[in-house]
């Protein structure tokens, strides 16, 4: 008997169960979830591609003002360099003995200098001038000053340099490095000095 009920009170309850209505499901509602999930990532996507962008941008623009930077030095260093040659050549004279365009010794050695600079930096045009001290006549100095140029410029040919990058210009005696008459002021005349462009 007691198996009997047992057995109808569970026939009941599995009847009940069968017959209650199943929960109502929104088949729509997962779609949204998906398309709200599929717009926040999407948005996530886009700034995290635009914050990349933006550091690319960034990191490039760095690149370009370091490489301007180093540019900007690198053209003061060789214009630094450039004129300190120049401010070099410009200083060394070659001096001469008394009515003499031979070179001494030591004018040789000096030559060899300005030749080495000039091998290192061939945009340099060099005008050699050549000078007399104030004895003899005008036109006597202006030939010995112009033989004094070309004894120099004969040697720097000697030494590698190209002709079109020397000329030659005598002054004579019309422009002494120091005035006087004393032989210590005609010995600084004696000279032959450069002058440069660069081109």
């Amino acid at each position: 008997m007691k198996k009997l009920i047992f057995g109808l009170i569970s026939v009941a309850l599995i009847a009940a169960c069968s017959n209650a209505p199943e929960a109502e499901t929104d088949p729509v509602q997962p779609k949204k979830k998906k398309a709200a999930i599929s717009v926040q990532d999407d948005a996530a996507a886009k700034a995290k591609a635009d914050s990349i962008a933006a550091a690319e941008r960034a990191r490039l623009e760095a690149e370009r003002l370091e490489q301007e930077r180093l540019a900007a030095e690198k053209l003061e260093a060789d214009r630094a360099r450039l004129e300190q040659m120049i401010n070099q050549l410009m200083s060394d004279d070659v001096y001469f003995e008394f009515d003499r365009s031979e070179l001494t010794e030591k004018a040789k050695e000096l030559l060899a200098q300005v030749g080495d600079m000039l091998k290192e930096e061939n945009r340099f045009v060099v005008t050699i001038e050549g000078h007399t001290d104030a004895r003899g006549t005008e036109d006597y100095n202006m030939t010995l000053g112009g033989k004094r140029a070309m004894k120099v410029k004969e040697f720097l040919l000697a030494y590698g340099i190209e002709a079109d990058r020397l000329e030659t210009v005598s002054f004579g005696k019309e422009k002494p490095k120091v005035e006087g008459a004393s032989e210590e002021a005609y010995s600084q005349n004696r000279r032959a000095n450069f002058r440069v462009k660069v081109k």
